[in-house]
């Protein structure tokens, strides 16, 4: 049996057991009549006036876009926004690109990301989340720190935040207030949202947005300086638009949870052995940072002491920026990399994503289809592979004839979960 993963920008194709379950969430057609379908969410939006009745001329506009790991249409939504705000000058408006603590983009890839209209007429800025100088300080957290925004984005006459809305690994789901924070925030405030107690939370897990501390404490920084309009949509396999979720910011963004979790999220009666998956394709698999999400979706479903198959391109590396592979030299297994970062003391942007592989790691064995070297796989305590179908053979020794094996062909774009007494963290 042939199943395409989704990996890179052409996909995979491997060679699977017969009785290998195939989990995908429903699939849903391209949105017809693209731009009518978006100028009628954005005339109509939920729990707000339209769009544009909301903007004078006078105002300055900040549109908050996610960076270049996400593959957010905004190359559409952007010069849609702007077209439909056409009483508004050009030098108005201000593009912030929602880095968190990732890299700048390039001119190229903003290009790639918006479109070239869009890079030659509106000035753009990557979000510099170490320079408080480019940060507004709001006050404090109940969540226990100082509230740092980009400026830029505070101060403007009127705000919007773009994104795409799917499961999230400990955010419930991604996309509306998200866009903010993290994407616009400052590294003190990230380092408190991603700490090891939020992200240890049982609740700060895929699909849920009860008492889940990591959604909640995005919702309380929102609110502090919230966006005035949010234009958010789901996306297919293909990374087509499915449908539109337009205007104030929390009933709007529940309503396109409501509807991801509808479509992505797929129940399981019981737990498999071998959990192969992908990381969605580009670009949300261009590094090995981001691909934790693919194991994280695979170890809803794997029995203790099984194994996962991540096919991740990883064209960016690791990648050879923040803290992520650094880590990973200060501990020899999983466990001690859990101790550490669960340290009081300890606190280091990017262990977040280190602390989530390593729960993986001491629950399931992981290996890695990529790019990458096997020198660089195994640095992050990972298992490499060049041959999925011969791992697969390999493990057919250790499970026995009986091996139960399930794939995620499109990576966290599908959620499965077992229904248990304990959760799994």
């Amino acid at each position: 049996m042939k199943t395409e993963l989704l990996y890179g920008k052409d996909g995979l194709t491997i060679n699977l057991p017969d009785k290998a379950f195939i989990i995908e969430p429903k699939n849903l057609p391209r949105l017809e009549n693209e731009k009518e379908n978006l100028l009628e969410a954005i005339r109509n939006p939920i729990g707000t006036r339209s769009l544009k009745e909301q903007v004078k001329a006078t105002d300055t506009v900040a549109i908050v876009i996610s960076d270049i790991t996400r593959p957010t249409p905004n190359h559409i939504l952007v010069p849609l926004l702007i077209e439909e705000l056409d009483h508004v000058p050009l030098e108005n408006f201000v593009i912030i690109n929602g880095t968190g603590t990732h890299r700048d983009q390039t001119r190229e890839e903003f290009i790639e990301m918006l479109g070239e209209w869009a890079v030659n007429n509106i000035r753009i800025i990557n979000n510099q989340c170490h320079d408080k100088d480019t940060h507004v300080n709001l006050g404090k957290s109940e969540f226990g720190c100082d509230i740092y925004l980009n400026k830029e984005y505070v101060e403007a006459d009127f705000r919007i935040v773009t994104g795409f809305i799917e499961p999230h690994f400990f955010a419930g789901f991604s996309g509306g207030p998200k866009g903010i924070m993290p994407g616009i925030a400052g590294i003190e405030t990230i380092l408190t949202f991603h700490n090891a107690r939020m992200i240890g939370d049982p609740l700060s897990t895929w699909g849920n947005m009860v008492n889940n501390p990591v959604q909640d404490m995005t919702r309380e920084i929102n609110s502090l300086c919230k966006p005035d309009f949010m234009l958010n949509v789901t996306l297919n396999r293909e990374k087509e638009i499915t449908s539109v979720f337009a205007g104030e910011l929390y009933e709007a963004h529940d309503k396109g949870c409501a509807f991801a979790k509808e479509h992505a999220m797929f129940q399981c009666e019981e737990r498999f052995d071998v959990v192969i998956t992908s990381n969605s394709g580009y670009p949300l698999d261009q590094n090995l940072y981001q691909a934790v999400k693919g194991m994280s979706a695979a170890h809803k479903i794997v029995k203790e002491g099984g194994s996962i198959i991540i096919a991740s391109e990883c064209s960016d590396g690791l990648p050879n920026h923040g803290n992520y592979a650094k880590i990973f030299d200060m501990a020899d297994t999983p466990q001690e990399l859990l101790d550490l970062i669960n340290h009081p003391e300890f606190e280091m942007f990017d262990q977040w994503q280190v602390q989530k592989q390593a729960v993986i790691q001491v629950w399931a064995d992981v290996y890695v289809y990529s790019q990458l070297s096997d020198e660089q796989i195994k640095a992050t305590m990972l298992n490499p592979t060049t041959d999925i179908e011969k791992t697969i053979d390999q493990l057919k020794k250790k499970y026995g004839d009986d091996m139960t094996v399930a794939v995620l062909p499109l990576g966290p774009l599908t959620i499965p979960y077992v229904e248990e007494k304990t959760p799994v963290q």
